[in-house]
């Protein structure tokens, strides 16, 4: 088994009310993460808003979780960039921090092809001294990670897993296929609701955005599969399910549709007293009152109140 497995929630950003990073914020989210059991914790990813937030505030917030952490699980560092000179400049800054393992996209707004993806990663993976991730999110980049290209990097050792939020099932399942027995390459998906269908498939873990607000349930999700007791992992993945509605919460007329997952799951936090805002970075806006009634609705049926 890699030494990369199980629940690695990707870590949100809490903001103050007036908008700064909130410091205290993260070393709060981080311990209730800690405290639920996960294995890891992978922070500047998609969920953290990383798009948003300056060079500065993507330190600060490395540097408050890796402190939080205190070597109690590994820390993965998104290093999300345009182009490979780029990542090459934030990962030299980032990793100077601290971190276990480096995620990475293929490159976005450039219109690439696998072969520029190829040399991207190769570049990357010979730069960097912590092992490296593929992070495939066609949504955010334009472009899935080609199989062949995936199997050939993890069968070299240039990468150590892929954090698969593609959303494309038969894909992800070809690539368990085809890296079963690589002990050393992780796949994770980024799926919060069909988990335990990936889990099933031979997935290393899970990376759920939803594991911020719950992560004991993710953990319990992950350990029924370990001992292939799929009755309960169905079970919780059904209550998951369930909770991950609060993603729904917010008036899609008001609210895009980027803010309204992540700041349900800032409002749950913040009404379960993790954290002190649900405050969004600019030009987001967070739930309103109303909303944060229908989320508190949710979390209360699903134990979290």
């Amino acid at each position: 088994m890699s030494e990369f497995h199980g629940i690695i929630p990707p870590l949100l950003t809490p903001r103050t009310e007036d908008g700064e990073v909130d410091l205290a914020g993260i070393s709060a989210l981080v311990n209730h993460l800690v405290d639920g059991g996960v294995h890891g914790i992978f922070a500047l990813g998609s969920s953290g808003e990383v798009p948003y937030l300056t060079s500065a505030e993507r330190d600060l917030v490395l540097h408050t979780a890796i402190e939080a952490a205190n070597g109690r699980v590994p820390v993965l560092v998104g290093i999300s960039e345009q182009s490979t000179n780029r990542v090459l400049d934030e990962a030299d800054r980032l990793l100077a921090i601290g971190g276990d393992a480096a995620v990475v996209t293929t490159p976005f707004y450039a219109l690439s092809d696998a072969a520029e993806v190829e040399r991207h990663l190769r570049t990357i993976s010979g730069h960097i001294d912590v092992p490296l991730f593929a992070y495939d999110i066609p949504v955010r980049t334009h472009m899935k990670m080609p199989l062949e290209l995936t199997v050939r990097l993890a069968q070299e050792g240039v990468l150590a897993g892929v954090k698969d939020s593609s959303a494309d099932d038969v894909a992800f399942r070809r690539l368990l296929l085809e890296t079963r027995d690589l002990s050393d390459f992780a796949v994770f998906t980024g799926h919060e609701v069909v988990a335990d269908g990936a889990l099933l498939g031979g997935a290393s873990g899970i990376v759920p955005g939803l594991g911020n607000v719950d992560p004991a349930g993710y953990v319990r999700l992950y350990e029924a599969a370990k001992v292939g007791d799929w009755v309960a992992a169905k079970t919780e993945q059904d209550r998951l399910a369930r909770l991950f509605q609060i993603t729904g919460a917010a008036d899609p007329q008001r609210v895009s549709a980027g803010a309204t997952g992540l700041g349900g799951f800032k409002t749950a936090l913040q009404l379960m007293g993790v954290i002190e805002s649900n405050r969004m970075a600019e030009p987001m806006l967070a739930l309103d009152a109303d909303e944060a009634a229908r989320v508190r609705e949710t979390i209360s049926a699903e134990g979290l109140l």
